[in-house]
């Protein structure tokens, strides 16, 4: 059985807010109207579920963390937020699209997700996400494997799936959808708390990798780690994580 993230959604919101910041232009993409029905599938916080909802659709966040369902409630009361996991999800009523945003590849199970899409959309409706691709912060991930195999001879396991555009795009096709948009890019991503950003950074999203570690220890594995990365990532007195990022459109036919 996968461990299963443990978030903070105050520090996400406070420190983490870029996500949903550039996950607003996927909604753009996703071009909600008026009276659908939308699932926003990882929905964190619930700000871009509130975004998606301003339209007029009728939205419903479902996220595996109830840390972020709770948060995302207490947020937004008039809206729907339902504790669910992507790869084993149902709904009575089908929906006129799926929209993801930062979190197909907290998913490793992908080929169940797709399932799970496909079953919770209509006939001709889309499924709208973005997420980390091949080469997404491989920097960092590369540095915080070798620091802890090499130094303290531990094999944290990638919590992460970063496919290829050509991989998802195929895993799509075999489920039966047609996609009709895909791109893979950089999209290099400033931090907030100058030098601290790294170590906010890791603390929040990476932590799955330092289980069992005390706090004292994990500060010095930072450091390691950001000396080993800082003359890639550290420019103008902020961290810039190596963001490699897939957009996705899909239609049920």
């Amino acid at each position: 059985m996968r461990t299963i993230h443990t978030w903070n959604p105050d520090i996400y919101d406070k420190e983490l807010d870029f996500v949903s910041e550039y996950g607003k232009e996927v909604i753009s993409l996703l071009n909600p109207i008026e009276g659908e029905r939308i699932l926003d599938l990882g929905s964190g916080t619930g700000d871009l579920t509130y975004e998606i909802a301003k339209v007029g659709a009728k939205v419903v966040g479902m996220d595996l963390s109830i840390e972020m369902i709770e948060k995302a409630q207490g947020k937004y009361p008039n809206l729907e937020f339902v504790l669910g996991n992507a790869e084993d999800f149902a709904f009575d009523q089908p929906f006129d699209a799926v929209f993801s945003n930062d979190a197909i590849h907290w998913m490793p199970g992908a080929k169940q997700v797709a399932k799970g899409i496909w079953k919770a959309l209509r006939p001709g409706g889309r499924f709208v996400t973005e997420f980390g691709g091949i080469g997404n912060i491989e920097t960092v991930v590369l540095s915080i494997t070798e620091v802890l195999s090499k130094e303290y001879k531990v094999e944290s396991p990638n919590p992460w799936y970063f496919p290829s555009i050509g991989e998802y795009s195929s895993l799509l096709e075999q489920q039966g959808f047609h996609v009709t948009y895909a791109v893979h890019f950089n999209r290099p991503t400033k931090l907030k708390e100058g030098n601290k950003g790294l170590y906010v950074w890791l603390n929040a999203i990476a932590n799955d990798f330092f289980r069992g570690f005390t706090a004292e220890e994990k500060r010095i594995i930072y450091d390691k780690i950001a000396s080993k990365i800082k003359k890639q990532l550290f420019r103008d007195g902020s961290w810039y994580i190596d963001y490699k990022r897939i957009r996705i459109v899909a239609v049920k036919p």
